[in-house]
């Protein structure tokens, strides 16, 4: 047999085996959606999105945020996956939670020391998302209450040079009595400035 023969065979071959759909293209990403909403996980089964910390001392004095940092997935996040206009617990499942040991200022709203609950107010492009702090603690990430905001403060907002898979809460730039507190998924950046008041 010749070899155009052979290779056209061979061809033949090929179509017929990826057409019956046992050779499959590997994708990155799933054909179906996936989400981070919902209720807790079942007993025995693992969160869909993994525990994280951040972690910041001011003048002696220790801030922490502990939170699930969801991942993108192929999904759109920002005014999809985290709805514009609508809070949002900062993270997946569990609410956020935010302790402070010491008093402190967040663009010049005092914190007094305690514990707290996290949540953010996404706003589309051009408008200012909100930092809110509320006073109810250990509920699940979607439970939220106005009435137990302690305070709302607006963020300032960068974009990111690409995206960034895996949500996170971080402090930056920080120095003796100041610091950042910078929230980033996909190619959103905001932040707000935390001070020391001890």
């Amino acid at each position: 047999m010749k070899t155009s023969a052979r290779c056209t065979l061979l061809s033949a071959a090929l179509f017929a085996f990826c057409s019956t759909g046992l050779l499959v293209a590997q994708t990155p990403c799933p054909t179906a959606p996936v989400t981070d909403h919902g209720t807790p996980a079942a007993p025995g089964k693992p969160l869909a999105s993994p525990p994280a910390d951040a972690a910041v001392t001011l003048e002696g004095k220790t801030i922490k945020v502990h939170y699930n940092a969801p991942s993108m997935r192929c999904r759109t996040i920002m005014g999809d996956v985290v709805p514009y206009d609508k809070v949002w617990r900062t993270g997946a499942n569990p609410a956020t939670s935010f302790v402070t040991e010491g008093d402190i200022s967040i663009s010049g709203q005092i914190i007094p020391a305690g514990k707290y609950t996290l949540y953010t107010l996404p706003a589309a492009p051009g408008s200012p998302w909100m930092l809110i702090i509320n006073k109810q603690t250990g509920q699940w990430g979607t439970e939220y209450h106005a009435d137990q905001d302690l305070v709302r403060v607006p963020m300032r907002v960068g974009m990111l040079a690409s995206p960034q898979e895996v949500m996170s809460i971080t402090f930056e730039h920080t120095l003796k009595t100041s610091t950042q507190l910078h929230i980033k998924w996909e190619k959103t950046d905001v932040y707000v400035p935390v001070h020391a008041e001890y």
